[in-house]
């Protein structure tokens, strides 16, 4: 049988579709190089997302598309990837140490904005990204409690807040600077200022994402703190009721004139699971999320249970993905991460950010 071409392997994996860039491999300019020799066709593929949970499955597939033409050949895959940096709204500036921040937000309180964006920075962790967690809900702090932390104290080194790292993940939040019961009674532009101090003056180890948790609402504080941080994308949390969507359309309606990209819908609570009897109700409604989604063209990125297990595990500083990551209540956060990092890869790379900033200043000798 006549060997194949690197070519007549590219039409293969044509064929193969990756449902997170919502592309072929081709089309999504993954196929980095493709060796052929006597009995065995290598392929090195490099994403642009980190999809370490799919590598069997996506082996499997390629294998199977292969052997259809050439079932004596073994194929050897190769597959790594590297999160690029994406561009932000006009006039902020990216710090070098973080490639992405992406915003969780909810136009509302209590729609489990906090628990969805420690679960997705734990996720995409788990997928092999490095994560930080910027808990930005001023008055009301609660990552350090789901992470675990709840009387750590946040140290310094240089004049800079130093990130408490647990669960693999670097975070930093005001609920480190005062205590669980101390009040936040500040105004506006204080809440702000405090913000963009601990973005800007925390020593962050590189990271490829950082998970910004905003305070619930489209006031002047979010309103302030979407315009002065640079952010790569923006992620609505809601529940299907009705009185929650109005909110979340809010939220959307305000990054879309902000001009942040928002990456889709997580639609979280979308059933009640009784843990006596398994059974499943949907006791905030049904396709809200989904019914938003549409309207503002853009992906449902998950449909999350609400569940006993769920808020326990994070009372007890242990998010669902990190304490039971193989669990059938983890999946869907596992879903919602390679989602959002698969909707991330598809906007604009900012290639300016890599470009040194060079400074001309006149020696006291001329």
């Amino acid at each position: 049988m006549v060997a194949p071409t690197p070519s007549q392997i590219s039409a293969i994996l044509g064929t193969i579709y990756d449902p997170y860039l919502g592309q072929d491999l081709v089309s999504a300019k993954v196929i980095h190089e493709i060796a052929i020799d006597d009995k065995t066709i290598a392929i090195h593929l490099q994403f642009s997302y980190p999809c370490s949970r799919g590598i069997s499955e996506l082996k499997q597939r390629i294998s199977q598309a292969l052997a259809t033409d050439w079932p004596q050949y073994a194929v050897s895959l190769n597959v790594n990837w590297k999160v690029r940096r994406h561009k932000t709204q006009k006039e902020t500036r990216q710090k070098l140490s973080i490639k992405n921040i992406i915003a969780v937000a909810s136009g509302k309180g209590g729609v489990g904005k906090s628990t969805v964006a420690v679960n997705l920075a734990l996720a995409l962790r788990g997928l092999g990204a490095r994560v930080a967690l910027l808990d930005a809900d001023i008055y009301g702090p609660s990552q350090p409690h789901m992470l675990g932390k709840p009387t750590t104290r946040a140290t310094t080194l240089n004049k800079k807040f130093i990130p408490v790292e647990s669960l693999g993940i670097q975070s930093i939040s005001i609920g480190y600077l005062v205590g669980e019961q101390s009040p936040m009674v500040w105004r506006g532009p204080m809440a702000s200022g405090a913000l963009q101090q601990l973005l800007q003056e925390t020593a962050w180890e590189d990271c490829d994402y950082m998970i910004l948790d905003l305070p619930p609402g489209t006031g002047d504080i979010q309103l302030t703190m979407a315009q002065k941080i640079p952010i790569s994308g923006a992620v609505i949390v809601t529940t299907p009721q009705d009185i929650a969507l109005i909110d979340a359309h809010r939220a959307c309606k305000m990054f879309e004139k902000l001009e942040v990209s928002v990456l889709g819908i997580v639609e979280n609570m979308s059933w009640h699971h009784c843990s006596a009897c398994g059974h499943q109700e949907a006791i905030f409604g049904q396709g809200g999320g989904e019914k938003m989604a549409k309207e503002f063209e853009l992906p449902l990125l998950a449909q999350l249970p609400l569940h006993a297990k769920l808020r326990e595990l994070c009372d007890a500083g242990l998010p669902i993905v990190a304490s039971s990551p193989q669990s059938a209540l983890a999946a869907p956060y596992w879903e919602m991460a390679l989602k959002v990092a698969g909707q991330l890869a598809l906007k604009e790379v900012n290639y300016s950010a890599l470009i040194p900033e060079i400074v001309i200043t006149k020696s006291k000798s001329a």
